[in-house]
């Protein structure tokens, strides 16, 4: 095998790194206790930005201080996105039950003739399939031992990933769409209900994808998503957008309630003023106004 052409770096080594760099460290001790604790290679991507490659050194007058600080943000915010997604999350399963209830049939999930794309119908119910065969869950182990293992609807939504749920519902036929849309499309422009549906869908394939992304503690800040939302006119943004911002106007649309939304918004401006000396907008993709697009209307 081929030896990496880099080699691994002590703690001490990696201190040593950052000055030449040009990093300002002020407390050796702060600073190794972070690499020990949080990673090297982890901060080193909320300080792309403040890094000239060219030269290979920091911005004149960076510190360690202002990319752990960035960090932090990075790290609160997560957590603030995070859980606004699950109460969306948790919504959309108790929209969907309720919506397909309306077929009076416990198993329609299963059913292929409701849905549109068969191949994306057999692709889908194959990974339904494998979560409710994982699931530990008592009320699946209740459907395996008394009824033959069969996953009622309102029991195979609560074991669904975001992912598998969002795929369900991008595949719903017209009239479904249709009863499922009249949760959302006060927010949306008027107009064709199908276009209409397709926008929801963006939103919910959008917020899945910066779920997962928090989920497993990835980076936010200065990270550009390659599944993008499609927005109501009165809070679109520039073509070519790929940062959270459009996501996180996305889960104002698909807010399970304005109280919720009101929250999480309270929060956000909170945490973005704390962090407004450390944190540029443009690495969010936030424009001038975006408190104002904060609001509900």
């Amino acid at each position: 095998m081929k030896q990496y052409p880099k080699t691994i770096l002590s703690i001490d080594e990696q201190v040593e790194a950052y000055r030449k760099a040009g990093l300002v460290i002020a407390d050796d001790d702060y600073v190794k206790k972070a690499l020990s604790t949080v990673g090297y290679y982890r901060l080193r991507g909320y300080s792309y930005h403040l890094y000239n490659k060219r030269t290979k050194k920091y911005n004149t007058g960076t510190s360690f201080e202002q990319i752990m600080m960035i960090y932090q943000f990075d790290t609160a915010l997560a957590d603030l996105v995070f859980m606004m997604a699950t109460e969306i999350e948790i919504a959309l399963r108790a929209r969907l039950n309720e919506t397909l209830l309306a077929y009076n049939d416990a198993l329609v999930y299963m059913d292929p003739s409701i849905f549109n794309d068969k191949k994306k119908y057999w692709e889908n119910l194959g990974k339904i399939s494998s979560e409710i065969a994982r699931s530990k869950d008592l009320f699946i182990q209740h459907q395996f031992k008394n009824h033959e293992g069969q996953v009622p609807l309102w029991a195979a939504v609560e074991v669904m990933s975001f992912g598998t749920l969002s795929k369900l519902i991008e595949n719903l036929p017209i009239p479904i769409q249709k009863s499922l849309s009249h949760y959302y499309l006060s927010v949306s422009p008027k107009g064709n209900t199908v276009n209409s549906y397709r926008m929801i869908c963006s939103w919910i394939h959008s917020i899945s994808v910066l779920r997962n992304i928090c989920a497993h503690r990835g980076r936010i800040y200065n990270r550009e998503f390659a599944i993008q939302p499609t927005l109501p006119k009165v809070d679109a943004v520039p073509p070519g957008s790929k940062r959270v911002y459009p996501i996180i106007i996305a889960m104002k649309c698909l807010r399970p309630s304005d109280e919720s939304w009101n929250r999480f918004a309270k929060n956000l401006i909170q945490l973005m003023d704390q962090y407004s000396s450390v944190i540029e907008l443009e690495r969010l993709g936030f424009p001038s106004d975006w408190k104002l697009h904060l609001t509900l209307s």
